[in-house]
């Protein structure tokens, strides 16, 4: 089974930039059909943020469309969350996770491995 591990997580500006990372270990994640970017803020309900299927298609949150780039880098094993002029809404702890159904949504439920989170701080 694959183990997530994200990073890159940090304290920035307003308008700033962040690359999260997320290392696959144990298992290809490549067999997963679906990975995805979720966050959670202080006091709200995790939300999904940005998703990509093993064969490139890509979706994302509204809140983030032409700021975020999500990415992966098979050889490496490794999915990215390019973020971009970062607001202080942005903040949160950010999940890497993977799917291994035949949907690929920002339903959490069909998400069966997490990793363990990277904070993302944006300050005004």
């Amino acid at each position: 089974q694959v183990q997530l591990v994200e990073s890159g997580g940090g304290s920035v500006q307003a308008g700033g930039s962040l690359r999260l990372s997320c290392a696959a270990s144990g298992a290809s994640y490549s067999t997963y059909y679906c990975m995805g970017w979720f966050r959670q803020a202080p006091g709200k309900e995790r939300e999904g943020v940005a998703r990509i299927t093993s064969y490139g298609t890509i979706r994302y949150a509204n809140s983030v469309k032409g700021r975020f780039t999500i990415s992966q880098d098979n050889a490496r094993n490794t999915l990215y969350l390019q973020m971009n002029s970062l607001k202080p809404e942005d903040t949160a702890m950010y999940y890497c996770a993977a799917a291994s159904g035949e949907i690929c949504s920002f339903e959490e439920t069909r998400y069966n491995i997490w990793g363990q989170g990277t904070q993302v701080t944006v300050s005004s």
